[in-house]
């Protein structure tokens, strides 16, 4: 048994490693885009790496873009095996895919009419929304602890990983020459203490572990922590300086999450009265998703619901949708707050209204997660004092901050305890996915010290065998 990492290498976008069974049979986990990765992000994901055609079976952790992305891409380039993943990752990753291909096509009709004046040759975008619904027969939906098979040979087991709805840790049972070994992908974890989701599931013992480490080397403040730096940035940049705050959010996750927390500070009676926008029809949309899933919210979450029966809902929340309304956003005068995707300010709506807002200092834009450094929200956060926004140079005079808190991803404690159940002597080897080398080197020191005796950063297109 062989596995290859063609993303999320070493970087945190991108996910997809593919295990290749002595028998030739190919199973592979996710299917990500890269995103964020500046000049370079167009060409990693033209090419996979592998064969689509080669590949028998996928099994998805869950519908972010930078695990789910690329799937449109994978059938149309000739991958005809089934998708495994749970009922909520199914609705989402539709939904999400979708969104993605009029992105491709808007994106790349945007580049060709600057090339044919330019006389450049055209490009043709990863995908069409044709191609994203003729994926979509291929996914299967399985539910949570229960093991089935994959292919021959292979069984998989889905637990929650905690970090959004339909997230799921992947546990393969693999049997080859008469023995058996189990491997666990983490996908994304989540977070012990999610206001709003159940926490991380503890797993049967693997023989091999392909972890995340987007936080591997850093604590996230108190969850409660986040509300009251949210008030506070309402405050100063509304009440106070009468600016807008912008908040860059990840259609699925973070938005569900602020508005959980400007609901709980109405609810309060502290919410400051000025408006609140959500501008991204997808947003929207999937709000409307997740709120079909209340079976996997936290105890918390499950009692608020018995007095509220719309935790993502208050008084003057207002749903923009059209691009005409979207626009409107940058005329108005009056303190408000805008929440829009792209969480790392790198497409979507949100990126028009930093360009429109980022030189007035009575303005604020508050990133609510991670970003890639090379991404628009990475650099803003880095202190660049000017930014390049489709194409013009803005001085930026808005004040910039983030709330790590806000977080769906665990940091090294959650990851720690997520590891806790099993024998780390039973553990052969451990290979760190999905984080930034530096913070993964720090990790795996971390990981030996604990006991883990055979820890691996793999690169990107790696292949290591497994025995």
């Amino acid at each position: 048994m062989k596995i290859a990492f063609h993303g999320a290498a070493q970087t945190v976008t991108g996910s997809k490693h593919l295990i290749t069974l002595k028998n030739g049979k190919k199973v592979l986990l996710d299917c990500g885009m890269f995103q964020g990765m500046g000049k370079d992000t167009d060409a990693l994901n033209r090419s996979f790496g592998f064969n689509p055609p080669e590949v028998d079976v996928m099994l998805l952790s869950h519908a972010h873009i930078d695990h789910s992305g690329l799937i449109p891409k994978l059938v149309k380039e000739g991958f005809g095996g089934k998708i495994f993943c749970t009922d909520a990752t199914k609705e989402l990753a539709t939904l999400l895919l979708e969104d993605s291909a009029q992105i491709q096509e808007s994106d790349a009709k945007y580049h060709n009419r600057g090339s044919k004046a330019q006389g450049k040759p055209f490009v043709q975008p990863l995908y069409t929304g044709q191609d994203a619904t003729a994926s979509f027969s291929h996914f299967v939906e399985k539910p949570y602890s229960q093991w089935f098979p994959v292919i021959e040979g292979v069984e998989a087991l889905f637990t929650d990983a905690g970090h959004i709805i339909g997230s799921a840790c992947v546990h393969l049972r693999i049997t080859e020459g008469g023995q058996t070994r189990q491997l666990t992908f983490s996908g994304d974890l989540g977070r012990y203490r999610d206001v709003i989701l159940r926490s991380p599931e503890t797993f049967p013992q693997s023989d091999y572990i392909i972890m995340e480490s987007t936080y591997g080397n850093s604590l996230h403040e108190n969850v409660s922590t986040s509300v009251e730096l949210l008030l506070e940035w309402i405050n100063r940049t509304c009440l106070e300086k009468g600016g807008k705050l912008i908040l860059p959010a990840f259609s699925l996750g973070r938005t569900q999450e602020i508005l959980y927390a400007l609901n709980g500070l109405e609810l309060s009676g502290r919410l400051p009265k000025v408006d609140y926008f959500l501008d991204s029809p997808l947003s929207t949309s999937i709000t409307e998703v997740v709120k079909n899933f209340p079976q996997y919210f936290n105890k918390t979450i499950q009692k608020v619901l018995q007095s509220d029966d719309d935790p993502f809902q208050f008084n003057r929340l207002h749903y923009i949708r059209s691009v005409e309304e979207s626009k409107e956003l940058n005329y108005r005068n009056q303190p408000c707050v805008v929440i829009s995707a792209s969480g790392m300010a790198d497409a979507g709506r949100v990126k028009h209204h930093i360009s429109n807002n980022i030189e007035n200092s009575r303005n604020a834009i508050l990133m609510t997660g991670y970003c890639e450094p090379r991404s628009l929200g990475g650099r803003l956060l880095a202190g660049q004092k000017e930014v390049g926004i489709y194409g013009v140079q803005h001085e930026v005079h808005a004040e910039i901050g983030g709330i790590k808190s806000m977080s769906a991803h665990g940091d090294y404690e959650d990851l720690r305890q997520w590891l806790a159940c099993q024998q780390k002597e039973d553990v052969k080897k451990l290979f760190l996915v999905h984080g930034e080398f530096e913070v993964q080197q720090d990790f795996k020191n971390w990981l030996v010290g604990k006991g883990f005796a055979d820890v691996e950063i793999p690169g990107q297109h790696s292949e290591i065998g497994l025995g």
